[in-house]
């Protein structure tokens, strides 16, 4: 069974990617107080995660946004991957101005029947902007899309599907 960890205060979440555009592996990471969690998701996931949580700050009091734009959370290289993001979860907590995000193991049901591991963060809305232009700037210097079938550009050309 893969470990759980619940982070109340992280000192800092973000997402990160290594490798070159096309072949990227894409991670979460938070550090806490002597903890440092890196689990392994997909892009879409990072992307979608950072949508739905910039609509649930509209809806804490006191979260407005800042004149400024927001600093990236920059990732660091991950010692070690925990586990693979299956489902994500979000909540809000309206009392401590915070979301909550929860992010829970891959398990497929057809290997394992064991409960899947979780990582727990709480985030206050300045983290939530950081996160939010992190991914933002990784989704930017992803491949460019095809004007015509907006599937990703490769390196070494494309055939795009739409002009056969």
């Amino acid at each position: 069974m893969s470990e759980s960890y619940d982070l109340e205060r992280p000192g800092r979440f973000t997402v990160g990617a290594i490798g070159e555009p096309g072949h990227r592996l894409f991670y979460f990471q938070g550090f806490g107080t002597g903890l440092e969690v890196s689990v392994k998701c997909e892009k879409q996931q990072a992307q979608a995660l950072v949508e739905h949580l910039l609509k649930l700050l509209e809806d804490l009091p006191g979260a407005g946004g800042t004149a400024d734009a927001p600093t990236a959370a920059e990732a660091l290289p991950p010692g070690e991957l925990a586990w693979a993001v299956g489902s994500i979860s979000i909540g809000l907590d309206r009392e401590q101005g915070e979301v909550v995000v929860v992010l829970e193991e891959f398990v497929d049901p057809e290997e394992s029947d064991e409960a899947p591991a979780h990582l727990r963060v709480r985030l206050v809305p300045e983290q939530v902007r950081a996160l939010a232009a992190q991914v933002d700037a990784l989704v930017s210097s992803s491949r460019p899309l095809c004007r015509l079938c907006e599937r990703p550009i490769d390196p070494s050309g494309h055939a795009c599907p739409r002009l056969n």
